[in-house]
This record gives C-alpha cells, sequence and structure tokens, in this order.
C-alpha cells in the first residue's frame, strides 16, 4: 500500500476548557479530494488550521510525505512553504495588486526572480479567468474574482496539498458555481485537496472521500456516494436531513 500524502494521527486540539478536535485519525493519498462536512463548531476549520500549524497542536501528528508537522523541532514556516491554505474570507492584501498578492510569497518566501514569478502569476490568472484583473486592486473585484485570486495566490508557490476551508461560503449563490467550477478542475489536474464545505452536492461530484465531523470527532467516512445517500450513522443521517431541508 503506498503511504498517503497527508497522514494525521491522533490529532486533539483544545481552547481553553473546551475540546474542540478529540482524537483525529485520517489520511488523504496523493491527488484525491477529501471533503469534511458538519455543522457549525464540529471543528472542521480547526483541523484545517491544525494541518497548516496556524494553530498550535495539543495532540498527536501530522505527517506530510515523510516529514512531521508537527514535530516541535520544524521550523513551521517551512513547513507551510509545502501547503496551500485559502479561507472563506479571502484573506487578499487590500493595498496589494492581484498580481502582487500572488507573487509575493513566490518572491519573498522561495526566493523566485520577479519576472518569472510574474510569467507563472500570469499564467495562473489565464487559468483562472482573471488574466485582465492582474493590476486591479482586491476591492475592484467581485467575491467570485477575490476567492480565485486567493486561489491562485495558493497555487503560486506550487504546493503538495491544498486546504479550503468553506471558500464558497461567504459568496452570494450565483458566484458559488464560478469558484466550484474551479476546484473541479483543480481536482482534474491531480492536485490533492482536503476542504470544508456546506455544498453538498458539489461533495457529492468532486469527493473521493468524505468526512462528517460531529464534535470533533469524525462521525463517519467514506466514498461521497456512500456517506451522501447511504449514511450509516444517525448523526450523519440528522445533519445531512437540515442541510437539505434548507434548500
Amino acid at each position: 500500500m503506498t503511504e498517503p500524502l497527508l497522514r494525521i494521527r491522533g490529532l486533539r486540539k483544545r481552547y481553553g476548557a473546551r475540546l474542540v478536535l478529540r482524537s483525529i485519525d485520517l489520511d488523504v493519498a496523493e491527488h484525491q479530494v477529501v471533503c469534511l462536512i458538519g455543522g457549525s463548531g464540529s471543528g472542521k476549520s480547526t483541523l484545517l488550521r491544525c494541518v497548516d500549524l496556524l494553530d498550535v497542536v495539543d495532540d498527536g501528528t501530522v505527517h506530510l510525505g515523510e516529514t512531521e508537522l508537527t514535530d516541535p523541532r520544524l521550523d513551521p514556516n517551512l513547513a507551510r512553504r509545502r501547503i496551500g491554505i485559502v479561507f472563506q474570507a479571502y484573506n487578499l492584501f487590500p493595498h496589494l495588486s492581484v498580481l502582487d498578492n500572488i507573487t509575493l510569497a513566490p518572491r519573498q518566501v522561495h526566493r523566485v526572480p520577479r519576472r518569472a514569478a510574474e510569467e507563472a502569476a500570469r499564467d495562473l490568472l489565464e487559468r483562472l479567468g482573471l488574466a485582465d484583473k492582474a493590476h486591479d486592486y482586491p476591492d475592484r473585484l467581485s467575491g467570485g474574482q477575490q476567492q480565485r485570486a486567493a486561489i491562485a495566490r495558493a497555487l503560486a508557490t506550487e504546493p503538495q496539498v491544498l486546504l479550503f476551508d468553506e471558500i464558497t461560503s461567504a459568496l452570494d449563490p450565483e458566484l458559488v458555481g464560478e469558484v466550484l467550477d474551479v476546484v473541479t478542475d483543480l481536482k482534474q489536474r491531480g492536485l490533492t485537496i482536503l476542504m470544508a464545505t456546506h455544498e453538498m452536492g458539489f461533495a457529492r461530484q468532486a469527493a473521493d472521500q468524505v468526512c462528517f465531523l460531529e464534535d470533533g470527532v469524525i462521525r463517519e467516512q467514506g466514498s461521497a456516494e456512500q456517506v451522501l445517500t447511504d449514511p450509516r450513522h444517525e448523526s450523519t443521517r440528522r445533519f445531512l436531513s437540515r442541510v437539505l431541508d434548507r434548500r
């Protein structure tokens, strides 16, 4: 058996007295898309933040390939160079153009020459339908365009794994599809993606695996078809019923 690209074992995270993640075990294979579903407060975003070392893990390990990201001797900034993360609130630098947002990490962190970084960034913008927005500032873009620019920024460092945290939840309904189309294209290109999402239709279409989180544990995990159409756990069925009733 090939070792998973991303391997999480016994992950625990506490905020004060509240235990948010309770011994999470999860494997993500290379070129796989894994969707995390669950209600607000279930631990999805915290799990992604722990993988990217934005939150300090209280217990357990996270391996990316052969590297243990949670090893306290490891410089977290070096580890983050191998991971791209996109948040629901875009988090673009408002004082930088789209092009400068995308080239900042390649130039400052990876020491890529400006000309090469800009050429690569323009290729990404072309691919994501933003070629004419390179010199615009974020406040001139629609929400969908800002999120696509944020995805381009995450891709610019050629990460081994992409983390997406509810990247459509801040968008108007008519803009959700254009961002999910980008994720579908990334899947077809073979990128490895771990994403939290509330878009059940997208998860059914694009995910190789779906994990339902509740109270900081993975209650159910399996193929998208199995979890979303024939869930085995009662709490999964209740969650999906609530989600579908709101549609």
